[in-house]
């Protein structure tokens, strides 16, 4: 992991998930998450929350920048930064980490709180296509 974490621009995906961040609509919960993700050809892609009034529609960060991952182009994720409010690290939700683990296998890094970590530490045994 010291090699890939060396490929990393970790400030410029820190700075970009705080940007995406301040663009969340959040009216409901006043709880803003931004999301920012190194693709392997380099882009750097990103998402916001977007709550509703059904809060089960809702859409994390996550799914946001996974379709800008689409949208622009697919690829895989090598690094995430996931942040709060105040630009602190924020470990993502159950599905979303299922996601990054879809788009990005055992080996995409996350900014946690505690450090960065693979997903394979993440998502533990992690359920994906080779299931089906």
């Amino acid at each position: 992991m010291t090699n890939a974490l060396a490929q990393v621009d970790w400030e410029l995906l820190h700075r970009t998930a705080i940007e995406a961040m301040e663009r969340a609509y959040a009216p409901y919960s006043n709880f803003p998450v931004g999301v920012a993700g190194l693709v392997d050809d380099g882009r750097i892609v990103s998402g916001c929350n977007v709550e509703n009034a059904s809060y089960g529609v809702g859409l994390c960060a996550e799914c946001g920048m996974v379709s800008d991952l689409a949208r622009t182009g697919g690829g895989r994720l090598m690094a995430v930064w996931c942040v709060d409010r105040s630009g602190e690290a924020l470990m993502p939700c159950g599905r979303c980490r299922q996601l990054l683990w879809e788009h990005g296998g055992p080996e995409c890094l996350l900014q946690t709180p505690l450090g960065v970590r693979s997903m394979s530490e993440m998502l533990p045994q992690a359920f994906g296509a080779h299931n089906l």
